[in-house]
């Protein structure tokens, strides 16, 4: 009958011909979880309650039960089955809605970034947050070391609290950018691309000297100086993580576009890894996100600019950047 119905409360006697209570409620578990089950006992020890509760009882009473106390039980425990049964369907649905979620994102073009936004944020905030901890540190020391008033150690401390604070302004706009996503509020304005390089190179990667600008000194497009910044931010991580000698931005105005070339003669990549990296979700690093071009890819897209990628396994890769040029 219970493999066939769902029932509210279920009264059942510890002590029965055939198969006792314990056993019977084992199998009605398998048959219905969350239906409630009000165990009886004459023998009211306190193992054999134990034993029953384990088990999977909800309320267990003496025998003979007082006919109140019956009826309070079952009203209680047929609630408790319906707000079971109410949360069961609940989860079941969503776990369906997840696995339909899943399986359309798989589907749809990974470029679409909406839906991982929030990956995306922690992806792009890991970079600046490691940025404030590192200062941090060297502001302690420093404040530290000033025993006494000393122009050029507070100047130097100056320098750094501009840098934890443009790190930190980093921060706050990506944030703010996740609450606006999806209403399209960014303001676009005339902005040097050069100036842009070297100030992430500076605050971003502490003017390592891996890194080198040539090319034109100033490079103008417009756009969103933080959404270019997280570009060039995400781009050099990349090619500082290919471990090269050298990393070069070169900054190029041709006669219908402004190009940027990233260089690295680091470890490169073959053409079935550079389709699966400009998509999206795949990474060679251990602990990478795979996002990295992707999010570029979209800002760029935002911006009327492209990004296309060359790169030769064991010689490194160049990631060309090209914006229309200013009517």
């Amino acid at each position: 009958m219970i493999a066939k119905e769902e029932y509210a409360v279920i009264i059942l006697d510890i002590r029965m011909p055939e198969m006792d209570g314990i056993k019977a409620l084992e199998k009605i578990r398998e048959l219905d979880p969350e239906v409630a089950v009000v165990m009886l006992t004459g023998y009211g020890t306190l193992a054999t309650a134990q034993q029953a509760m384990i088990g999977g009882a909800n309320q267990y009473l003496r025998k003979p039960p007082d006919i109140e106390e019956l009826l309070e039980a079952v009203r209680q425990q047929a609630k408790g089955t319906l707000v079971r049964r109410q949360e069961e369907s609940a989860n079941c649905q969503a776990k369906s809605m997840l696995e339909q979620l899943k399986h359309e994102m798989s589907e749809v073009e990974t470029g679409v970034w909406q839906g991982r936004a929030s990956v995306e944020l922690v992806h792009d905030l890991a970079n600046p947050l490691t940025v404030l901890i590192g200062y941090a540190g060297l502001l302690k020391q420093e404040a530290e070391s000033l025993a006494k008033y000393d122009p050029k150690k507070a100047e130097q401390l100056m320098e750094f609290t501009d840098i934890v604070a443009r790190s930190a302004g980093y921060c706050h706009h990506l944030a703010e950018n996740w609450r606006k996503v999806s209403k399209g509020t960014e303001n676009f304005v005339e902005l040097d691309l050069v100036d842009l390089a070297k100030e992430i190179h500076r605050v971003m990667f502490y003017s390592k000297p891996t890194i080198t600008l040539s090319g034109l000194d100033e490079l103008m497009v417009r756009g969103s100086r933080m959404e270019l910044a997280r570009v060039f931010q995400n781009l050099m991580r990349n090619a500082l993580d290919a471990e090269p000698k050298r990393v070069e931005i070169v900054f190029e105005k041709l006669e219908d576009e402004v190009v940027v070339r990233i260089r690295d003669n680091g470890e490169g990549m073959d053409e079935t890894t550079i389709h699966r990296v400009m998509k999206g979700g795949f990474t060679t690093k251990e602990h990478g996100t795979g996002l990295g071009l992707s999010i570029c890819r979209h800002l760029l897209g935002a911006h009327g600019a492209s990004i296309a990628v060359e790169s030769v396994k064991s010689e490194g890769t160049e990631v060309r950047l090209s914006f229309p040029t200013q009517s």
